[in-house]
């Protein structure tokens, strides 16, 4: 068990970890954001390898240097991505225009003036989880959020059991309920790398497939804005993953349109999947070199890909773990996947999606990482 400050509190640290019941899979989690922050796949070789970035110290999870990071590998909540001017109304209306009961949130990102990052200031990535239930393969975390928290209304009760199951399985399982309506949207934002850092320092040898022909418009501060912008044989056709192709060798041809916002190089996009059943994988990435493959398959509609674009900062570079070798994360060497509803629903009703709980309808979310050896 580990303790350390941050702002007012302390923090407890509590470090589990788990196995699959067939040993082909292990991983590690901390109590502080519900945060995974190792996970053990075996390559072409039958050797493991650790596919999340993080720290080898946790104590460094929840410090300046883990925020400066952007949330890495917690659970991301009490509403996951942008939230136009930090505010809504309840009901909901075009950008908190209705005459509903307004809400102001914390402006977080953007020097604290145009929208509300995954929560606000002390999102559910900054808090401290309870241990619910632990298992030789599973663990539970809870959190209690009390009404008015980061000015979100409603007591919130939110559960997330990570599970490791036989045949390299990670399933993710979230449910949340709620005393008065409030807006819910969460997810899970591990950062990727099938490498582990070990052939190469970049996503050159990842290859992603996935059924999307839209993703969510938004302006260069990447806030939605109510439309959709089709991507298939289009200015943004080099987003398209609908065959299977590179992620990391088409990155840098994408400055020139600025898919992730103004200046910016890389993918940070909020895709709608495409005749996603639930029953099999929505989204399918893999690596050349390791021989890692991850299969994904979720009942969310739709998918966040961000290639960390901003990771490295060359006065306070992150050093990568030990078991991934000596150096430092880069940009565009790893990418978050989260599984989630369409962004911003809560200001734009033309995406037609209730986002609104109330006591007599629960939240839930499930995705299941299923790892093989791509052939």
């Amino acid at each position: 068990m580990l303790t350390f400050l941050f702002t007012a509190y302390t923090l407890q640290i509590d470090v589990l970890n788990i196995t699959a019941p067939d040993g082909s899979a292990k991983a590690s989690f901390i109590s502080y954001g519900a945060t995974a922050t190792n996970l053990w796949v075996k390559d072409k070789t039958g050797s493991f390898r650790d596919v999340l970035i993080g720290f080898d110290n946790k104590t460094w999870y929840g410090t300046t240097i883990c925020l400066r990071l952007t949330w890495l590998t917690p659970l991301l909540g009490i509403y996951a991505n942008r939230i136009r001017n930090g505010t809504f109304t309840i009901p909901i209306s075009k950008n908190a225009s209705g005459k509903g009961k307004k809400y102001q949130v914390p402006e977080n990102e953007h020097n604290a003036g145009t929208n509300t990052l995954h929560g606000g200031f002390v999102g559910y990535d900054r808090r401290q989880w309870n241990i619910l239930e632990k298992s030789a393969s599973s663990v539970t975390f809870s959190l209690l959020d009390p009404n008015g928290t980061e000015g979100f209304p409603g007591t919130v009760e939110t559960k997330v059991t990570y599970e490791l199951k036989s045949k390299a399985t990670f399933d993710i399982t979230i449910k949340a309920t709620t005393d008065s309506p409030t807006p819910i949207l969460l997810s899970s934002h591990n950062y990727w790398n099938l490498e582990g850092y070990k052939e190469t320092q970049d996503l050159n040898g990842h290859i992603a497939q996935f059924k999307s022909s839209k993703i969510v418009a938004t302006d260069g501060n990447l806030i939605p804005n109510g439309k959709f912008t089709d991507i298939s044989g289009t200015l943004f056709s080099m987003i398209d993953f609908s065959e299977a192709k590179s992620i990391g060798k088409m990155l840098n041809a994408t400055a020139e349109y600025e898919y992730c916002g103004t200046g910016c190089v890389g993918i940070d996009n909020a895709f709608i999947y495409e005749g996603n059943s639930g029953r099999s994988p929505a989204f399918s990435l893999w690596s050349k070199n390791s021989g890692i493959r991850l299969d994904i398959t979720t009942e969310q509609v739709a998918l966040q890909i961000y290639t960390c674009n901003g990771i490295y900062n060359a006065t306070n570079p992150i050093p990568r773990k030990a078991g991934q070798g000596s150096g430092y994360y880069e940009n565009h060497s790893c990418l978050v996947i989260e599984q989630e509803d369409i962004i911003d629903a809560i200001n734009n009703p033309e995406y037609k999606r209730d986002q609104i709980y109330t006591p007599d309808r629960p939240y839930s979310w499930h995705a299941s990482h299923k790892f093989s050896i791509a052939k």
